[in-house]
């Protein structure tokens, strides 16, 4: 899943861009990066964590609002981040993490995707030509 969470109200603004993966787990919200991870941009010692960190307090407080008393039980695996020296805050990557987790919520509902029904219903083709 792709997401930015881009906004220009001034300066400092907000960039964070991001590619992540949802992936069964344990109990509780997992972080991970990817072995094949990418990053563009110039990271200063301590910012991927922070950032990463963010993301994922992000996708947590996202699922806890619109999944009240549901347990988590899931991997949030990074496969890219962009960071921006002067425009990537903390806070641009917890509000990425909020819109990652509402796509992946969204793209489970949807009616053919992988976590859906189908527009079917889930009944096989009536083999009709």
């Amino acid at each position: 899943m792709h997401v930015r969470y881009v906004r220009q109200a001034g300066c400092p603004s907000d960039v964070a861009v991001t590619t992540v993966d949802f992936e069964p787990w344990e109990e509780g919200l997992h972080l991970e990066a990817a072995t094949d991870a990418t990053v563009r941009g110039d990271v200063l010692p301590g910012d991927l964590e922070r950032f990463h960190a963010a993301l994922a307090e992000g996708v947590r407080a996202e699922l806890a609002e619109q999944l009240p008393g549901v347990p988590l039980a899931l991997a949030l695996v990074v496969h890219h981040t962009t960071v921006h020296l002067i425009d990537t805050r903390e806070h641009s990557y917890r509000m990425a993490g909020r819109l990652a987790a509402r796509e992946a919520l969204a793209a489970l509902a949807a009616p053919n995707s992988r976590g859906g029904q189908g527009g079917r219903g889930g009944q096989e083709p009536s083999g009709r030509t």
